[in-house]
């Protein structure tokens, strides 16, 4: 059995975001969710957020109420780069410099051990 949650459009760096979700590829949910709980960095709010939606829409399926919660597992975690927002900011000898802000897509893949 398997479950998807997405989130997109993040305001965060796709790397950022790839730093946390090396931390939790492979591992179970519970364990990632401490591990992710205890992070300091900003990024790590976002793929929690992201891992809780895709374990509720893992227990939406009625077959998955059997599964207890240690068998559930991180089968792929990745992020995708969002469109990109442009800022300009005044710079010395009337240039102009450009500021990216980058977003992200976050998707999140659980399976069952069986």
């Amino acid at each position: 059995m398997r479950a998807v949650a997405r989130e997109k459009y993040v305001r965060m760096s796709p790397l950022k975001i790839r730093r946390i979700l090396g931390l939790i590829k492979d591992k179970d949910v519970e364990e990632a969710l401490n591990i992710l709980h205890f992070s300091p960095k900003r990024a790590s709010k976002v793929v929690e957020k992201a891992l809780r939606s895709a374990v509720a829409n893992f227990f939406q399926n009625e077959d998955a109420a059997k599964i207890p919660h240690h068998d559930i597992f991180i089968h792929n975690a990745y992020v995708d780069q969002g469109p990109t927002l442009r800022r300009f900011r005044p710079m010395s000898m009337g240039r102009v410099g450009r500021i990216r802000r980058r977003t992200s897509h976050v998707t999140i893949i659980l399976e069952d051990r069986t």
